[in-house]
C-alpha cells in the first residue's frame, strides 16, 4: 500500500486501526494535505473474514486481503487541491478538467510522459 500511494507522490502516511464489518484485522489509510495541514483518510484495508469468502467456494485456508482506496482525496493531496468542491460538484470549473495534466505511473520513457 505504502509502495503505491509514493509512486503517486504521497509519501506522508499513516496507518490507525479500524473495524468493518466485512475484515479483520482492518485499518484506515491516511495522507498528509501539505497546504490543509491535516491527514485524510484516503483508504481502507484488511483481511477479508472467512464468512466473507465462503459464498464464493474460496477453501477455508485461503487468505484475502482487501482494500479500497477513495479517488478524490489522494487526488486531492497530489495536485495540492484545498476543497472537495473544486474537483466534485456545480461549483466545478470546467476549464480546469480540459488543462488537467494526464499522468503515467508506469515504465514509459520521459518523451511518452507529460508532465505531473
Amino acid at each position: 500500500i505504502e509502495t503505491f500511494f509514493k509512486k503517486i507522490g504521497i509519501t506522508k502516511l499513516r496507518f490507525k486501526p479500524a473495524f468493518n464489518p466485512y475484515t479483520e484485522p482492518s485499518m484506515e489509510i491516511f495522507g498528509y494535505h501539505p497546504d490543509l495541514k491535516c491527514w485524510t483518510e484516503i483508504g481502507n484495508s484488511g483481511m477479508f473474514r472467512p464468512e466473507m469468502l465462503a459464498p464464493m467456494g474460496l477453501p477455508e485456508n485461503v487468505r484475502v486481503i482487501a482494500w479500497g482506496l477513495s479517488l478524490e482525496r489522494p487526488t486531492m493531496i497530489k495536485y495540492r487541491i484545498k476543497n472537495i468542491r473544486d474537483l466534485f460538484g456545480h461549483k466545478v470549473e470546467m476549464a480546469r478538467t480540459r488543462t488537467a495534466p494526464v499522468c503515467r505511473f508506469d515504465d514509459a520513457t520521459a518523451d511518452e510522459q507529460e508532465a505531473c
